[in-house]
């Protein structure tokens, strides 16, 4: 893997007076995949939401394939290839399942259409028996699976998912980490927050740990997978 997709240095970043992250550090690299792990309320969705410009207070230097992206707008971080998939799946209820996957498409950055409907559609085939449901109508699991497909079609270099087995039944839970897989084995890059660490550390390259809004451990997956560190600080 070569120099950095995404590279953070020095990430601080605040809700009115609560200072959340306290100079955090992460990268990702072109194909690779990240675990970022911790327990509730240690800063992973405030890192995410900083990383894509979501929050408004934040300090520190983003960069995207080099460029500097440290006070971008959201817009901007997602036109510089980065998808997110967000814990609230994000779905727009009214639009049907055809309308929510094609309002997005477009092509990669090089011009690549690899991601057509057709295809996202194979890899998610729940969602090719339901084109004209309507997003709200849809369970969570298949709202899921619209969010992560909808992202596919926009040819991003980094998915981001936040929580994407949140909530779901095990047999869905089950399809998500295969998707996953796919994308990972596609060469898409990812950054995955999930309660599940065992499944994180099995998918990913690398683990990056948060405690109270810093990085207290971080590594590569097989070797911390089945550490005390990891699980110390994960309290399991």
């Amino acid at each position: 893997m070569s120099a950095s997709l995404l590279h953070a240095s020095g990430i601080h970043a605040w809700y009115g007076s609560s200072h959340v992250l306290h100079g955090v550090d992460i990268e990702v690299k072109p194909g690779e995949t990240v675990g970022l792990l911790g327990r509730n309320g240690m800063g992973k969705s405030t890192l995410i939401r900083t990383l894509l410009g979501h929050v408004k207070q934040r300090e520190g230097h983003i960069a995207v394939r080099g460029q500097d992206m440290s006070r971008a707008a959201p817009h901007q971080v997602a036109r510089a290839g980065i998808g997110y998939v967000p814990e609230g799946r994000g779905v727009f209820p009214n639009l049907s399942v055809r309308e929510n996957l094609v309002m997005a498409a477009r092509p990669s950055r090089e011009g690549r259409h690899d991601w057509t409907l057709d295809r996202t559609l194979a890899t998610f085939p729940r969602l090719a028996e339901r084109l004209g449901h309507l997003g709200g109508q849809l369970s969570g699991g298949e709202q899921q699976m619209l969010s992560i497909g909808r992202v596919l079609m926009t040819h991003p270099d980094l998915i981001i998912l936040d929580e994407a087995t949140e909530g779901l039944a095990p047999l869905i839970v089950a399809e998500i980490w295969r998707v996953i897989g796919d994308i990972r084995a596609s060469g898409i890059a990812t950054l995955i927050v999930d309660r599940d660490y065992r499944k994180v550390a099995s998918q990913a390259d690398r683990l990056v740990v948060l405690q109270k809004g810093q990085v207290v451990l971080a590594g590569d997956a097989p070797a911390l997978a089945g550490s005390s560190e990891l699980a110390a600080c994960l309290g399991v």
